[in-house]
């Protein structure tokens, strides 16, 4: 766990783009969050509560196909019950993203009145996207805007600047670069964001942390290692590395004198849980 519990990946644009979200929430009428249905406690930003303080908040629940639907459904209900407001979206088929601006307006119902009471009808509606990197911000306000404005890839940090996107009549969203906190306090936290890919793999040991991974599946999630034809009798509280290794043996991932290809194992293992192949898995319940 040394090398988890070191991940400090703060660079000096995610400072700016603190400050940024900071002056730019009076140009908003509301603030959408997005995290990863898969890890919905560690895909949040504990910074944003004292950012955003007091404006109305929307929760999105991405990537929400890749994640247990039951455990979603009973984390749309934990905000709820925290007086926040939730939808589980998938920003890659679109699945969900037509009740956004419906439970925006819903959100804001209170100020549309103010507004229509003053004589301002039809005001545009704004609204400030913010959450982690490579958690799916461009994905959503392209699929909203119908274009590819924003620039969209698969790493993190990559969007930089804030710019507004209209995403409809008398609606628009402010994007705003990824951010990450200066510090992971909790190694389970850095952890279960290098599962996802929010935290660069460079930085990481690719077998160290598949190993981890197919750990929790074990304990969490049996059936999603049937993939690699291994049976609960195989799993048995076997460390990861041992489990990494029964992967590579089952995948015929072999090198010169017969020993395991364990890096190439341990990279086939992160792929195909970052794209969803060994079911819908979320490592965070709610508790």
């Amino acid at each position: 766990m040394s090398e988890i519990q070191s991940i400090q990946w703060f660079p000096g644009h995610m400072t700016k783009t603190k400050r940024k979200i900071q002056e730019s929430l009076k140009l908003v009428e509301a603030v959408a969050e997005i995290i990863d249905a898969r890890v919905p406690v560690s895909s949040r930003n504990p910074d944003l509560d004292q950012l955003i303080r007091d404006k109305p908040r929307i929760v999105l629940l991405n990537k929400s196909d890749m994640a247990d639907p039951a455990q979603t459904a009973q984390w749309i209900d934990y905000f709820k019950k925290q007086g926040a407001y939730a939808l589980a979206i998938d920003c890659k088929s679109g699945k969900g993203l037509n009740g956004f601006i419906p439970l925006v307006r819903s959100v804001l119902a209170n100020q549309i009145k103010a507004w229509e009471a003053k004589g301002m009808v039809g005001r545009t509606i704004r609204v400030m996207i913010v959450g982690i990197p490579n958690v799916g911000k461009s994905s959503f306000i392209n699929k909203m805007s119908k274009t590819s404005k924003v620039k969209v890839e698969d790493r993190p940090g990559v969007t930089r600047g804030n710019q507004w996107v209209t995403i409809g009549k008398g609606f628009d969203l402010l994007d705003t670069p990824g951010v990450l906190w200066p510090k992971f306090d909790d190694p389970a936290v850095g952890e279960k964001l290098a599962f996802t890919g929010a935290v660069k793999d460079q930085i990481m040991d690719t077998e160290q942390l598949a190993g981890r991974l197919l750990e929790l599946l074990s304990r969490q999630y049996p059936i999603s290692l049937q993939r690699y034809k291994l049976q609960e009798a195989d799993l048995s509280e076997k460390p990861g590395y041992e489990l990494l290794s029964l992967v590579g043996r089952k995948r015929g991932m072999l090198i010169s004198g017969g020993e395991i290809d364990t890096e190439r194992a341990a990279i086939m293992v992160l792929d195909e849980f970052r794209g969803g192949k060994l079911g819908r898995i979320t490592l965070e319940p709610v508790k």
